[in-house]
């Protein structure tokens, strides 16, 4: 994992209102404090302004701006895993695991899993 995804998912965990975070001094703090909601809604908002952000760019031919709203959505994309409990590492194991197959694939076998859970929940 890239050196500054680690030390971003650290800093967020010493955030949690569990470890000390002060919502009065902390932003991710006050984040956690709001709840899963808020950090949820967070993201909806990045990712509607990396959405703008990319069209503008194809009009204009400017990147910066989407630079910006996508390291904004990922920020608070690493809140969101952290509310859960989950790590920066576990996204990129899942993406190496997915290395090498095609997406048209991986997204029938998904669909496959989840079918087959119906059907197990079915027959209980």
């Amino acid at each position: 994992m890239s050196d500054t995804l680690q030390r971003l998912a650290e800093l967020i965990e010493t955030r949690k209102l569990a470890q000390g975070g002060d919502p009065e001094k902390s932003y991710i703090a006050r984040l956690f404090a709001k709840g899963d909601d808020a950090i949820l809604k967070k993201i909806g908002e990045e990712a509607t302004e990396t959405v703008m952000a990319a069209k503008d760019a194809r009009v204009d031919g400017n990147t910066a701006a989407l630079v910006g709203e996508c390291a904004d959505l990922w920020f608070h994309t690493l809140v969101m895993l952290a509310q859960f409990n989950l790590t920066p590492q576990m996204v990129l194991d899942e993406l190496a695991r997915r290395e090498g197959m095609s997406g048209i694939e991986e997204k029938a076998a998904r669909k496959d899993v989840l079918r087959d859970k119906a059907e197990q929940s079915a027959k209980s």
